[in-house]
């Protein structure tokens, strides 16, 4: 929350990269390492953190929450899917939802997050909701990872301009002592453990100063029982919902149905083209036309070498170019995305011409030079 005031007052001290960045990549190094599914972004603001979580593939829920929803609500089409996501749409599910509300009131949108970030935002929080804080993260939220990051006083006479706060709207801020006092005890209460660390280090010299931004890193010490989550589940929503995204996926049959249409026809295309260069080279010899046997490995390097039955072989009949659902299937794309070859029948099924028992993709050359 505080990077445009630290750009105005880091005249002496940089940071590279800047500050705002390191604590990003902080998180994305703490995802990257325990691989969450549901990560919540609390304070979200400018949803700056979001969109580079967005693209870690472990990830399949993104929530942010703020109690700013102007400031969400001028970045949050940064968050919306791309023409590219739905040309090319990913094998994971992803959804990204922005909430307007407080982190000292406890919604059930909240619940069953495995990472929850604080980046720069408790100091942000007056007295009686930074009492219900940790009640509300911690107990009510209860996820298995937790950061807070929050601004280490101590480093404050290192930054030029800086009389009091590093930002007007501070409420307070921590030295290390006060901090990993108020985190061990917030750790004991809820049956976590805490391990400190920071980004922005101290000039030489003056490392008793600490990190510009100390952070601590919670991990849940015993899962959640289920009657527990029932019984502190409130029975009514209090955030309000400015942003939902669902970006395409192939786990969605729609999207996945049109994947494996075009993978399909485009593996077809290029077996097609390939027989009949063989086609037109061999012409109408019988004798050379008989020692040309159009199975896979006449097929350049792109299309991989794969060994295939005799009824897996294309063939042309007269105007007719016949492509085997079976050699089709034995690509490596098209059966990554269909799984099984009953799948692939079933996705191309009146969608893709073929031939009369449904075993082989059809191409009509003469249609075809007439089209062109």
């Amino acid at each position: 929350m505080d990077k445009n005031f630290q750009e105005e007052f880091t005249q002496i001290i940089k940071f590279k990269p800047p500050l705002y960045k390191q604590r990003h990549q902080f998180v994305k190094d703490l995802v990257e390492k325990y691989k969450p599914k549901k990560v919540a972004d609390l304070g979200c603001a400018d949803c700056s953190l979001l969109r580079m979580l967005k693209f870690c593939s472990c990830i399949e829920v993104l929530a942010g929450l703020d109690i700013c929803a102007n400031v969400m609500q001028e970045k949050m089409h940064t968050l919306s899917p791309l023409p590219v996501d739905y040309l090319q749409p990913s094998e994971r599910s992803l959804t990204v939802t922005l909430h307007h509300g407080s982190v000292a009131h406890k919604d059930p949108c909240m619940l069953g997050f495995d990472l929850v970030t604080c980046i720069e935002l408790i100091e942000h929080l007056e007295e009686p909701e930074l009492k219900k804080f940790p009640e509300v993260v911690f107990g009510f939220m209860a996820p298995s990872i937790v950061v807070i990051s929050t601004p280490n006083s101590e480093f404050n006479p290192l930054l030029p301009g800086v009389m009091l706060y590093r930002h007007p709207d501070h409420k307070f801020e921590w030295n290390q002592a006060q901090f990993q006092s108020w985190a061990l005890e917030t750790a004991r209460c809820y049956g976590y453990s805490v391990e400190f660390t920071g980004v922005g280090h101290p000039p030489t010299g003056m490392e008793k100063a600490g990190f510009c931004t100390q952070i601590g890193v919670f991990i849940r010490k015993y899962p959640r029982t289920g009657e527990t989550e029932q019984s502190e589940k409130p029975t009514e929503a209090v955030y309000k919902t400015v942003f939902k995204a669902v970006y395409p996926s192939l786990k969605d049959e729609k999207y996945l149905q049109n994947a494996v249409i075009s993978e399909v026809i485009f593996t077809a295309q290029i077996i097609k083209h390939r027989l009949m260069s063989k086609h037109h080279e061999y012409g109408d010899d019988p004798e050379r036309k008989s020692k040309f046997q159009p199975s896979m490995d006449c097929f350049s390097d792109c299309l991989g070498k794969l060994v295939v039955e005799k009824n897996m072989e294309p063939f042309v009949s007269g105007n007719e170019v016949y492509i085997p659902l079976a050699t089709i299937f034995s690509f490596p794309k098209v059966n990554r995305l269909c799984g099984t070859f009953e799948k692939l029948c079933k996705l191309i099924a009146g969608k893709v011409t073929l031939n009369s028992d449904g075993s082989a993709v059809m191409f009509n050359i003469e249609r075809e030079n007439e089209e062109n």
